[in-house]
């Protein structure tokens, strides 16, 4: 019995690292949500206990925030610097607006840290319309809060985290999207296509 339980660890090594070698494009954007996932362990932790006593305000209220997102970021794909200084606007006021009454101590604490920062992004968006390269700097630390936020309370429907390889001299930068298609919001119209999916948000 021993020996057949050694025999298949070493087979599952062995099939690990050649899983690990390969370098086709699905093998990449798992060992990526692998990473993702181990990354953010702790906040999936905080997150699974905040979507469990979400208040259906803020449920409605997020929903509305991740859909100006999306269309801020649908217009920077498109390089449309004027409709996503609609959409910062937008988006900046949801998370003014948002009922913090009805948080909990620790929802109230985590939205307020990524609130802080999220709202002030897309104030800067939404004053910066004809100027791309800057709306898409602040749409990059804007990403990540949005992350943060959706991963605290659910964001009511699937979304993808995409990943932009070249953007900011190639270290890189993150997306939410509402499809599986890559259309990139850093590189727009030169680039379209340019990146992977890292992980699905449900």
């Amino acid at each position: 019995m021993k020996n057949l339980i050694i025999v298949s660890l070493i087979s599952l090594a062995s099939f690990s690292m050649i899983a690990c070698s390969n370098t086709n494009k699905s093998a990449a954007n798992s060992t990526k949500d692998t990473t993702a996932s181990t990354n953010t362990a702790p906040a999936d932790t905080k997150s699974t206990t905040a979507k469990g006593g979400v208040d259906p305000k803020t449920t409605a209220s997020v929903k509305e925030m991740v859909g100006n997102y999306l269309q801020l970021k649908n217009a920077l794909t498109k390089d449309n610097s004027t409709d996503a200084a609609t959409a910062g606007k937008a988006l900046s006021t949801g998370f003014a607006k948002l009922d913090q009454s009805v948080l909990t101590p620790t929802q109230k604490k985590a939205f307020t840290d990524i609130a802080d920062d999220a709202k002030e992004m897309a104030e800067h968006i939404g004053m910066s319309g004809g100027k791309l390269p800057h709306q898409r700097e602040h749409f990059d630390m804007l990403s990540k809060d949005m992350y943060d936020l959706v991963k605290l309370f659910g964001a009511a429907q699937p979304l993808f985290v995409d990943h932009c390889p070249m953007y900011n001299d190639k270290k890189g930068a993150i997306w939410l999207s509402e499809t599986k298609e890559i259309k990139n919001p850093y590189m727009g119209s030169s680039m379209s296509t340019c990146g992977t999916i890292q992980e699905e948000l449900k």
